[in-house]
């Protein structure tokens, strides 16, 4: 048995994080555009209690891979889909990918509040920049940021939706029929936020998350991502995992993992090999290629020898791998000790061991 169990997320994405999975995949390519698409592979990780799925999202045209004339595969916007299978599923965590660099924080701050409300206490918010010039392209207002400032910037987003989340004290809305007042102004605040890269008053429009905060997360590539609640790294080998998780000791280190499963080794790394025969694709962070029973003994010993607390898990097609993971890989992890047999909590803060978000102007 082992000593602490892991936490775990998987990607939904498309038919999966390789780009040629569309051509291998049984999924119809149509399905890829209806959230029930996506409603089955949550409810799927929600079967197995893992703690959230995310949603990859971007404001550039999606590669498919290459061809006559390249491939391109269209994708739905990553928030607004996770908050329409928002009320029909129960426990999984809902992280969707919201780009900074071309949206406004109170934007995104309302946003992430709704599919907290639509999610009960369930939602997160994976931030990241938008850094190709054919990005800002689509908008005309600036020019695409360097990575350095792209970073400076998302760091700066999550300072200022939090404030929004917190512009309203937990208590604020009073509903007081005799007097006709429905929020008591006095629980309302202005952030009066100044940074680099905003300006922005307050309060928010939406009053303050079931959760809180909803869950933050970064990736881990950058000097920035410390203010967040997880970070995920996807660096691709073990000593620069190590590395990553000493670098963020107030967070929840997650590694990114790419996985590729069959019933035998020979088996899965012969899936690997038909993949990338179509499109050569290096992953970003831990590749793994093999057996459930062997991802199930790898992932403890990795997270001992790092000291991160779990993994943020891509499929290489769906629905295969996410098959395997849930109906083979996290059972032998639950028999293991190294994962929990079911939810204790029922928000996303619970299952990842957060503690009660406090709210900074509260009694203010």
């Amino acid at each position: 048995m082992v000593s602490a169990q892991l936490h775990l997320g998987v990607a939904i994405d498309g038919a999966g994080y390789h780009p040629a999975a569309w051509r291998i995949s049984a999924v119809e390519p149509a399905a890829l555009f209806t959230a029930g698409h996506y409603l089955k592979y949550a409810k799927l990780a929600e079967a197995a209690s893992l703690d959230f799925v995310t949603l990859d999202d971007s404001l550039a045209l999606q590669s498919g891979g290459s061809g006559v004339g390249g491939a391109v595969i269209g994708r739905l916007d990553a928030l607004l889909t996770l908050s329409a299978i928002a009320p029909v599923t129960s426990r999984i965590g809902l992280v969707p990918t919201v780009t900074t660099t071309h949206t406004e924080p109170f934007h995104v701050s309302t946003a992430v509040a709704t599919l907290d409300y639509a999610s009960r206490g369930r939602a997160g918010v994976l931030a990241v920049p938008s850094l190709t010039a054919a990005e800002a392209a689509h908008f005309g207002r600036r020019p695409a940021p360097s990575p350095e400032d792209g970073d400076a910037e998302t760091a700066e987003v999550l300072d200022v939706i939090t404030r929004l989340w917190d512009s309203w004290e937990d208590d604020a809305i009073i509903r007081d029929a005799a007097t006709g007042r429905f929020i008591d102004r006095e629980k309302l605040h202005y952030v009066d936020f100044e940074g680099r890269f905003f300006s922005v008053k307050g309060p928010s429009i939406t009053p303050r998350p079931p959760q809180g905060h909803p869950v933050t997360a970064v990736y881990g590539d950058s000097p920035h991502a410390s203010g967040a609640d997880v970070v995920v790294t996807r660096a691709d080998h073990l000593d620069a995992v190590r590395a990553a998780a000493a670098r963020h000791p107030g967070a929840k280190v997650l590694a990114t993992v790419s996985v590729v499963l069959a019933e035998t080794g020979q088996g899965a790394r012969d899936r690997q090999r038909e993949l990338d025969a179509l499109v050569p694709f290096e992953p970003a962070g831990l590749s793994f290629a093999g057996t459930p029973a062997q991802l199930a003994a790898e992932l403890p010993r990795w997270a001992a020898e790092t000291g991160v607390a779990g993994f943020h898990l891509r499929p290489a097609v769906l629905p295969d791998d996410l098959d395997l993971i849930t109906g083979e890989a996290v059972p032998a992890l639950r028999a293991a000790g190294a994962f929990r047999s079911g939810y204790t909590g029922t928000t996303l803060r619970e299952h990842l061991g957060l503690g009660a978000a406090a709210n900074q102007y509260q009694g203010v």
